[in-house]
């Protein structure tokens, strides 16, 4: 196949553009002129002056979670507890009797007037069907009374918090350990579920660019999910699978030296917590403030076991107490995790003196450029006067830290290119960008998310870049984005997705 009559951006600075692409099989053959003339026969497809970029690779992103997400009651944007409640009456009428309501989304620091959630609000409203409503960030949990029934008083969980009244009563909030206790305890999706969600959410993925995801919901089985996915033919993203810390005595019983899998599925690296979410006001900060899921003690004992099997870390990291103990925890334990190439997920607010460290340590920064505009207000409510040092992006990148990108959806939409968009103008509304000192180029934000999440898999010879000898994982937009108004970025149009060679969105000819 030869691509021709476009923009090919190759995100390689030995050759950064070409007039044309040649595919043969796989992989990237060669540009126009060079190797096309080995390809017998080859099928030619006219761009009609669009842009090929490397395909879009989401660093950090809780696929199955995000694909049920698209089936349950969505309560972002709403501004205020009743805006709320609304939705929620609304969607009851749709619930099977005897069923779970469940649903994802609401924020209460974005509700006017301030207020929390309570147990009595959402009864009003849901009556004895029981209703698990997880907020936006994954960190919190609001039931209503038949819902906490099912416990039985089973709320409690190390490293969780269960909301309580002056009388000692649980709300109906559960947050942390809490919250994923009850969530796994009682209302855990089932496997077949999953894989149905999943397959339609492929879809959607490829659909918008996406040809591979950093996935983190090994814990929640995902690993057999996408394997049943390859087995139908339905898996057309590339997934680098995770491995929760809590289950790490289960893969260290294996007969496994480091990451293993095949060309779509590999299960890579450890996924371990140590705080909560600005949202939830969990948080661990340097104040004290904030919940510890994981300590800096704990966290070296699991970098050196899993380092030990070649196993890299990934660790999320919120506050700057999080990440300051995080980042100690890797340098402590460096001889033993050295080329394995571990992360912390978020690195959202940061002490000055830490901001350095992930370069000097080489720890990555698996990031969410949507996470800065997203989260502006509330960060300048509970955060006030340390905002210089939150979603610190460009400081990160000038720092010289390998910076990767995702979407962290469901908590954001998994949207490549709208977290691109993020990236460089840091708003997502007509407000000027918030702390524009920390905005990425075009081409930064790109890398962030086409080149380094290869490099972190380890496919960094073979994967994000547009270059004989790689492979054909690529996406079509309608116009050349760096040709553009930036104030224009987010009107670019996905046109179409390949992954390795095979058409998986919206295949030519095209209008």
């Amino acid at each position: 196949m030869i691509l021709e009559n476009g923009v090919i951006r190759t995100l390689d600075p030995s050759m950064p553009t070409a007039r044309a692409l040649a595919i043969a099989g796989e992989w990237v053959a060669g540009g126009v002129g060079t190797h096309e003339r080995a390809l017998a026969s080859p099928d030619v497809v006219d761009l009609g002056g669009r842009c090929l970029l490397p395909g879009f690779n989401d660093a950090h992103v809780h696929f199955p979670t995000w694909s049920l997400a698209q089936r349950q009651l969505r309560l972002e944007g709403t501004s205020s507890l009743d805006e709320a409640l609304q939705r929620v009456a609304e969607a009851v009428r749709d619930v099977e009797p005897g069923r779970w309501l469940r649903g994802l989304g609401w924020r209460s620091g974005d509700w006017s007037p301030p207020v929390e959630p309570t147990k009595e609000a959402l009864d009003q409203v849901t009556g004895d069907m029981p209703a698990a409503l997880m907020a936006r960030d994954y960190h919190s949990l609001w039931l209503n009374s038949a819902a906490l029934a099912r416990a039985n008083g089973d709320l409690e969980a190390e490293g969780g918090v269960v909301v309580r009244d002056e009388r000692g009563e649980p709300t109906g909030v559960l947050r942390e350990e809490c919250a994923w206790h009850f969530r796994d305890t009682y209302i855990h999706p089932s496997h077949d579920e999953m894989v149905e969600a999943s397959r339609d959410g492929v879809r959607i993925a490829n659909a918008r660019g996406v040809t591979a995801v950093h996935d983190k919901d090994g814990w929640l089985g995902a690993l057999g999910v996408f394997q049943q996915l390859q087995t139908e033919g339905s898996l057309s993203v590339r997934v680098w699978e995770s491995h929760p810390k809590d289950d790490l005595d289960i893969l260290l019983a294996l007969p496994l030296r480091g990451p293993f899998g095949n060309d779509m599925l590999r299960l890579g690296y450890v996924k371990a917590f140590m705080d909560g979410t600005l949202g939830s006001q969990t948080a661990r900060m340097l104040d004290g403030s904030g919940v510890e899921i994981t300590s800096r003690a704990k966290l070296e004992e699991t970098i050196v076991q899993a380092a030990e099997r070649g196993f890299p870390v990934a660790v999320h990291a919120i506050g700057d107490r999080a990440n300051r103990d995080a980042l100690d925890a890797f340098e402590a334990t460096r001889e033993t995790w050295r080329g394995l190439r571990p992360r912390v997920e978020h690195a959202q607010l940061l002490a000055p003196e830490d901001l350095p460290r992930f370069a000097e340590l080489g720890v990555a920064c698996s990031v969410q450029f949507s996470h800065a505009p997203s989260d502006r207000d509330l960060a300048d409510r509970f955060w006030a006067e340390k905002t210089d040092g939150a979603y610190a992006y460009r400081s990160l990148w000038d720092s010289e830290a390998l910076v990767a990108n995702g979407s962290d959806a469901p908590i954001e939409e998994l949207d490549p290119w709208a977290g691109i968009c993020a990236g460089v103008l840091r708003t997502l509304d007509e407000r000027p960008a918030w702390h524009p000192e920390q905005r990425l180029t075009l081409e930064q934000a790109l890398i962030a998310t086409c080149v380094n999440p290869a490099w972190l898999a380890g496919d960094e010879w073979r994967r994000g870049k547009l270059i004989p000898g790689f492979l054909a994982d690529l996406v079509v937009l309608d116009r050349d984005p760096f040709t553009v108004e930036q104030e224009e970025l987010s009107a670019i149009q996905v046109v179409a997705t390949m992954v390795g060679g095979r058409w998986v969105h919206n295949p030519p000819p095209w209008d």
